[in-house]
């Protein structure tokens, strides 16, 4: 029995440095790279027509810049832009209609771990619409 155990912890040891080994876990699936990528979803209607249902734009260093969604006719419902600031942090999210008109901006604060802390809602002409604080809260087991 000692040698079926000694046998099944040097076989997990020597399977642990194995590269491309390991079980299922979040580390183990790949990644995308979403430099310059370019993502469309599509819909099929009943008579097999593809209609465009949401596209989304990375920049080169691989960050969401724009976003569209589409009604089922094809046509823009809405566009939101984003803004990155030097810190890779979103610095802005502008919101814009199917007539690519301006309809609110929103301009973000983080906290000292890099997550959003406040988010502030302008109108067009940079009026405060609203005000969201968002609370991280751990519980330790």
């Amino acid at each position: 029995m000692k040698k079926i155990i000694c046998i099944i912890t040097v076989l997990a040891a020597a399977l642990a440095f194995m590269p491309g080994v390991h079980a299922q876990n979040d580390t183990a699936v790949p990644s995308m790279n979403k430099k310059n990528l370019l993502v469309k979803e599509w819909n099929t209607n009943a008579k097999g027509a593809k209609i465009i249902d949401h596209l989304t734009v990375y920049s080169p260093e691989g960050k969401k810049i724009e976003e569209i969604e589409f009604d089922s006719y094809g046509k823009q419902k809405w566009r939101k832009r984003f803004e990155w600031g030097e810190n890779l942090r979103m610095t802005r999210e502008l919101l814009y209609d199917e007539h690519n008109r301006l309809v609110n901006f929103k301009k973000f604060e983080y906290n000292e771990f890099g997550k959003k802390k406040t988010q502030y809602t302008y109108d067009p002409k940079g009026r405060l619409i609203s005000t969201k604080i968002i609370e991280y809260i751990t519980e330790d087991a």
